[in-house]
């Protein structure tokens, strides 16, 4: 038997022990082995494969900008080079000018109203004047499309008036700002001229100007606005005040509107201690068929002068100047042919005078404070007028609401004048048709009219109604119509009621 074997039943001799120890290191090392290629062979793998898509990404990034320079040199080709100094910043004009819109402190005025801007403003206004036009309004006149003058809310220093310096141009605005008179400013100006700096002989120098939102402050020298001979002008919403002259002056022209403003030669809302000292004219109407709408005049020796025809005046409030104190508040010069409408308007103790009047109106107006209205004698005319359907207040000192002047020489020629259906509370009403009624038992009767009609010895016409309770039926008759005073006779003594009217309108009644 050989005893280098080892027996079965033993735990095992030591050379099986060894054999079977390296037989499992060879096996850990090559599943150590298999695990590390693995490892590597994966990660080359992820390695190739970042590898391969970058490439890809900067081969498709390449293409593309490849075909944009394509494209660039193509367009190259095609188009005109431009200059490199146009891809430069354009410098900023100066005056800065958006579209047709002229801000004057872009020419230099001082919006503070320190230093003097009347240059800089009258520049504005050349250049919107000069500027681009399209077509053209009335007779030659260039339309400048709605260009504006924009006074940016400022307060300018003028010294001398802003006076157009070409004519012949229309469309245009002015508006937004405050003008103050300087100290040295000429007193027969104004802080707005609306005529050319030179002579024009064209029918119209300006047509559809319109001057809105301003203040303007005469400094108590020269006025406000002057328009001269102007087609269509439209003044809103302004302020005029400290003007020694007028505050709107309009010579001439056709159809100029002031609307929504308010002028006076001082600051004030009545009750003034300095009114008797009040002086200047508020608006003066030298031209035809204008309009003054919703104005009012606070202040001013005469409110509202006209001496043109065909001019309506609605909404005006005048209480610049009690007639107590002199002042009037209306003046129609106008003599022989008027042609003037005022209504719905007020008079506030001060009233209305008219020359010579031929086809005036003043209807649903308000009378305050003895006011009343002067039919003044020039020539002797009055002709056509309306005097209706207004009130009238006072304090009961026997004032008539109606007077006549004839200091120059009685009315002569009177017809067509109405004088009615108005009335009054504290003053004296007088109309040209006046009612009357006489009683006794007697054969004459006499009814006096002199209280009641306008006009002295002026009787046209005169119905009259004749009841009696007598048995008889007498004859009667008008006799007499002198000195205003209607005498009604019978043949017999009877008792009787008359009811007269006598009426002073004219014969086209």
């Amino acid at each position: 038997m050989n005893n280098d074997r080892c027996p079965s039943t033993t735990a095992g001799c030591p050379k099986d022990r060894k054999m079977g120890a390296s037989t499992i290191a060879a096996m850990l090392s090559i599943m150590i082995t298999g695990i590390i290629s693995l490892i590597i062979i994966h990660m080359y793998g992820v390695h190739a494969t970042l590898h391969f898509s970058r490439n890809n990404i900067y081969q498709l990034h390449l293409q593309k900008m490849q075909e944009l320079k394509a494209s660039f040199v193509h367009s190259s080709r095609t188009r005109p080079r431009i200059p490199m100094r146009s891809l430069q910043q354009a410098p900023v004009p100066s005056p800065v000018v958006s579209s047709k819109v002229y801000h004057v402190t872009s020419y230099g005025a001082d919006p503070t109203g320190k230093r003097d801007s009347t240059d800089a403003i009258l520049g504005a206004i050349s250049d919107a004047l000069k500027g681009p036009g399209k077509g053209f309004l009335f007779q030659g006149i260039v339309n400048l499309g709605g260009a504006r003058v924009d006074l940016e809310g400022g307060n300018y220093l003028i010294s001398r008036p802003l006076r157009f310096p070409v004519a012949a141009k229309g469309n245009l605005v002015i508006h937004g700002g405050s003008l103050t008179a300087s100290n040295d400013f000429p007193n027969d100006g104004y802080l707005i001229e609306l005529s050319p700096a030179s002579n024009n002989d064209a029918e119209y120098n300006y047509e559809f100007i319109t001057l809105r939102d301003l203040f303007l402050d005469s400094n108590f020298r020269g006025g406000g606005i002057q328009v001269v001979k102007s087609l269509r002008t439209s003044i809103d919403n302004c302020y005029i005040t400290h003007f020694n002259t007028t505050g709107i002056s309009v010579q001439g022209g056709h159809e100029t509107y002031i609307r929504y403003s308010y002028l006076g030669y001082r600051i004030t809302a009545g009750a003034d201690p300095s009114e008797r000292a009040f002086s200047g004219t508020g608006i003066v109407l030298n031209g035809n068929d204008n309009s003054v709408l919703d104005v009012v005049i606070f202040s001013a020796a005469t409110g509202i002068l006209i001496t043109g025809q065909a001019n309506l005046l609605s909404g005006v409030h005048c209480y610049n100047k009690a007639t107590g104190f002199g002042g009037t508040g209306i003046y129609v010069k106008a003599p022989g042919l008027t042609q003037t409408r005022i209504v719905n308007s007020y008079m506030d103790y001060t009233g209305i005078v008219a020359e010579d009047p031929v086809q005036l109106t003043v209807s649903n107006t308000f009378f305050l404070g003895d006011a009343y209205i002067v039919l003044k004698s020039v020539k002797g005319v009055v002709n056509g007028v309306n005097i209706v359907d207004n009130m009238f207040s006072g304090s009961d000192k026997g004032i008539d609401i109606v007077r006549l002047d004839q200091t120059n020489g009685p009315f002569k020629q009177v017809d067509q004048v109405v004088i009615v259906n108005n009335n009054a509370l504290g003053m004296k009403v007088k109309t040209t048709v006046a009612r009357a009624t006489v009683q006794g038992n007697t054969s004459s009767w006499t009814a006096d009219f002199n209280s009641m009609l306008v006009f002295p010895n002026l009787i046209k016409q005169v119905q009259y109604t004749f009841i009696t309770d007598g048995t008889s039926f007498p004859n009667h008759v008008v006799r007499n119509l002198s000195g205003n005073r209607v005498v009604i006779q019978s043949d017999v003594v009877v008792p009787a009621s008359i009811y007269i009217t006598a009426d002073q309108r004219g014969t086209s009644f």
